[in-house]
């Protein structure tokens, strides 16, 4: 474990057992929300890649725009 992690669970046994569940649901949701992205843009990886490429060739052939984000 961290040194600085260490610290934050040091500062979180002060809290009542009510805040300290509450910042352990929040913890566990974040690491499960965090893994699930890591599935998914390992799932669509290859998706990205052609979608990537087909943006190359439409910007070397010419076929792009440059965005103003002023005219958005």
């Amino acid at each position: 474990m961290t040194k600085l992690l260490h610290e934050a669970f040091q500062e979180a046994e002060k809290l009542s057992e009510q805040e300290q569940n509450a910042l352990a649901e929040w913890l566990l949701e974040e690491l499960e929300s965090e893994q699930r992205w890591d599935k998914a843009f390992k799932r669509s990886s290859s998706l990205l890649e052609r979608l990537a490429g087909e943006a190359l060739v439409e910007h070397h052939s010419e076929r792009t725009q440059e965005l103003n984000p002023e005219k958005l």
